[in-house]
């Protein structure tokens, strides 16, 4: 599992998810993934276009994550996810929790919704 950090703006960075997000991917980037978002107190765009699997555990890494950073003040939205990983992701009604869109400009307009 790998992670990348870009800045949008000065209120706002992307997390690119490379890789499988099951028990093994959560727990390789748990750490990097909350201090990225949660930690920072800023504004987290999170594509997903890179992981083909999710699991229970990468579900919870990503809910835990949005919400702490939602008591900083902060959100999250999910982007680009593959069909497999957004079927997922709405069985498990994550994204009644985190705004999941398709591309990366839907995320941003959402942030200004």
């Amino acid at each position: 599992m790998e992670l990348e950090v870009t800045e949008i703006d000065a209120a706002t960075h992307c997390v690119r998810l490379q890789g499988r997000l099951d028990a093994a991917g959560a727990d390789q980037i748990g750490v990097r993934f909350t201090a990225s978002t949660a930690a920072a107190g800023q504004h987290a765009l999170v594509d997903l276009a890179g992981v083909p699997f999710i699991a229970s555990m990468g579900i919870r890494l990503l809910i835990s994550s949005a919400r702490a950073l939602h008591a900083k003040g902060g959100k999250m939205v999910l982007f680009g996810a593959q069909e497999l990983v957004q079927d997922v992701l709405e069985q498990a009604a994550v994204d009644q929790i985190i705004p999941l869109v398709a591309t990366q400009q839907q995320a941003v307009d959402s942030l200004l919704a």
